[in-house]
């Protein structure tokens, strides 16, 4: 606003008709503007947490190799030797991990080359259903510990169905199958039924059902009803028939089966409930702020149920994977701990489809190495010190930050 030269009035000056132009100086903020944004997400902070558990798994192997401890006697005199078998640890190692996961570059033809790759996806089929299944809950505002439960649950209904009944392939199979969901589903609604109606913690009553999981199916395996009572008093399975079994995926010379392909359309269901579906959208809504859910007219009671149910699903195709992705019986240890590492793949995932699809292949490599690895005198406990170094990054994000300093708060988080 300006006087006239009169001093009669004012008037108003003019808006520029252009819009100030964009200098380097501008284009430099507005590019550290989104290079902020891209290193206070989730993903930097998850691929930094896999460097570091990386880089304790190299100082691991080198600091556990015989070759090298014998070197440390004489460092000072001779530090030559010790960076040599260092070296030679680091490479013995890693060339171990590609031929035990990825391609044996040893093999005589290129069909047995590739059989680690397949073992590596056989392992993450698994982790992948039960990753997702953890991190639905994570989603909700839910924490569900009891993947060893619901896994266990999942093969007692399928392992059932599938040495008891008589039936053709392929209704068998899927008679089977749902069989597994089933249980799962029970197993993980007794939870969310608890939590919903009774207030009870969903942490203390996984666990608690894990353990009755456990002696469950221990004693149904000293019965007929899944035991196989003329084969000795050892808690094992009856056999799965021919046709309630999975079929091979890629012939007789590879142990990967179609469950492997279930998990991936797992991976897309996830997706597509979680980020397009209404129920999905309550899900995060309750697991966002539940008090603005229930203003929303959201029964978070209910969903706590729902998310409970349909995670045990998620949970089961991994049980149904263990007791009919194979042609014999199997013990009560079943699980192989796949519901517990299931709850890292799910916070390495960021609870994200795609992402916990990448994090259960990272732990299936790291399954089908160990043994490779450990014919390269690499002790199998460090793949699973490795695991947890990545968890230990991955639930403290400043200590991340403290360790690379160019990662900022993010945007509203005071210090």
């Amino acid at each position: 606003m300006s006087l006239d030269q009169t001093g009669a009035g004012t008037h108003l000056d003019p808006l520029p008709d252009d819009p100030k132009p964009e200098t380097p100086a501008r284009k430099k903020i507005a590019w550290n503007e989104v290079a902020r944004d891209i290193a206070s997400g989730g993903l930097v902070r998850t691929l930094l947490a896999v460097l570091l558990a990386l880089i304790v798994g190299a100082l691991l192997v080198v600091f556990t190799n015989d070759r090298v401890a014998d070197t440390l006697g004489y460092l000072f005199a001779r530090p030559g030797d010790f960076f040599a078998a260092a070296g030679k640890a680091l490479s013995d190692a890693g060339n171990a991990l590609i031929r035990g996961s990825i391609y044996n570059y040893r093999a005589d033809d290129f069909l047995t080359g590739i059989r680690p790759l397949t073992e590596s996806l056989r392992f993450a089929g698994p982790l992948i259903a039960a990753g997702l299944g953890i991190a639905l809950t994570f989603r909700a505002g839910l924490f569900n510990i009891g993947g060893q439960g619901q896994i266990l649950l999942a093969a007692i209904f399928s392992s059932f169905v599938a040495s008891q009944l008589q039936l053709p392939f392929p209704l068998h199979l899927v008679a089977a199958a749902l069989a597994g969901f089933l249980g799962a589903a029970i197993w993980a609604g007794i939870v969310g039924f608890l939590k919903a109606r009774a207030g009870a913690h969903e942490v203390i009553v996984t666990i608690m059902m894990n353990y009755i999981a456990v002696s469950l199916i221990t004693y149904l395996m000293r019965t007929p009803v899944l035991h196989d009572m003329s084969s000795g008093s050892n808690p094992t399975s009856i056999p799965p028939h021919s046709s309630a079994v999975f079929p091979l995926l890629l012939g007789e010379s590879y142990n990967l089966r179609w469950s492997f392909v279930l998990c991936l359309l797992a991976v897309a269901v996830y997706w597509w409930l979680m980020e397009r579906s209404p129920l999905g959208f309550r899900l995060r809504m309750v697991g966002l702020n539940p008090d603005a859910a229930r203003t929303a007219g959201i029964n978070v009671n209910t969903t706590a149920i729902t998310a409970m149910v349909l995670s045990g699903l998620f949970v089961g195709l991994a049980g149904i994977n263990q007791a009919i992705g194979r042609d014999g019986n199997f013990a009560p240890n079943v699980d192989a701990g796949i519901g517990f590492e299931a709850i890292t793949v799910a916070l390495l995932g960021n609870s994200r489809a795609i992402g916990v699809l990448f994090a259960g292949l990272l732990f299936g490599i790291l399954k089908a190495a160990g043994p490779s690895m450990q014919v390269a005198d690499v002790s199998p406990e460090v793949l699973g010190v490795v695991q947890g170094v990545i968890v230990l990054f991955i639930a403290a994000p400043p200590l991340v930050r403290a360790i690379f300093r160019f990662i900022p708060e993010p945007r509203g988080v005071g210090r």
